[in-house]
């Protein structure tokens, strides 16, 4: 069962990447959320760009992966659940669950470490939120992001087919909550208590700091509702509202080259401890 994870894991994953994303391009085409600003070909080619980049530093610097690790955890013995006795669909569930309070986690620390957000800025930098918003992430995030996933994997001791099925499921929700597709308003208000939707995520990327560091979960909405870093709307609307980082709004930034040195540009500004942002907002 393991090998076999571990022989169909990648195609498994790169079938429903395609899947989901060709579904979203196609969804934001018929019905759009909002007014497109930018053309497609400055964002998708810089995007796409930066995903594979993020692909090639990954395999290149990590021998294993997470469904890999996964995998030998189980074979020594390594991790809480591969040294309790509880049924497999148990260890499966609330591992998976574990792993999403981990990313939210992991997502407030970026926004909260002025080091770590200079490197996460460059997402929320985006001047446009569609589907490849969502594959926008610096490779140094990417890298560090990888490493934490890693020591939660050997700490927790997940079920290999658990780790394979999160790691499907945040990818396809993190291009749906990034899409900028119509939902119905009753449809949205279902949807996001069990899922992060777009209109919920759009909130997080609004240029008003308070928004910016709100609305931190990727797959699982809970998690922001019980730790208190829920907002449910805009202040000026979802069409009205602007998106991006206000230090880099022109559109040379959103090419792969000022992507790559952004970090090294400009004060961290912005991020959820940032004094300056807190007394410009009550103002």
């Amino acid at each position: 069962m393991t090998e076999t994870i571990l022989a169909a894991g990648p195609t498994i994953r790169l079938a429903a990447f395609l899947g989901v994303l060709a579904t979203m391009a196609l969804w934001e085409v018929t019905a759009p959320r909002r007014q497109r600003d930018i053309p497609r070909v400055i964002r998708w080619t810089n995007n796409i760009a930066l995903v594979v980049l993020d692909t090639v530093i990954l395999r290149t610097m990590f021998p294993i992966l997470a469904v890999g690790l996964a995998v030998m955890s189980e074979e020594r013995g390594w991790g809480f659940f591969n040294n309790i006795d509880v049924p497999a669909s148990v260890s499966i569930v609330v591992s998976m669950v574990m792993l999403d309070l981990a990313i939210y986690l992991q997502h407030v620390m970026f926004h909260a470490v002025p080091g770590l957000w200079r490197l996460h800025r460059m997402h929320h930098a985006d001047l446009d939120f569609d589907a490849t918003t969502g594959l926008r992430f610096h490779p140094v995030e990417i890298l560090i992001s990888m490493g934490i996933k890693l020591a939660v994997v050997a700490a927790l001791g997940p079920p290999a087919v658990a780790v394979l099925l999160f790691e499907v499921i945040l990818n396809a929700t993190a291009l749906f909550n990034h899409a900028n597709i119509n939902l119905s308003r009753p449809v949205d208000r279902v949807l996001r208590l069990f899922v992060v939707t777009p209109d919920m995520h759009r909130v997080h990327h609004s240029v008003d700091p308070r928004e910016t560091n709100s609305n931190y979960g990727f797959n699982l909405p809970w998690w922001d509702r019980l730790l208190g870093t829920y907002v449910a709307q805009p202040a000026k609307g979802h069409e009205k509202m602007n998106i991006g980082i206000e230090q880099f709004h022109t559109r040379r930034d959103l090419w792969l080259d000022r992507m790559l040195i952004q970090p090294l540009r400009g004060p961290p500004s912005g991020h959820a401890l940032d004094s300056h942002s807190t007394a410009k907002e009550q103002k």
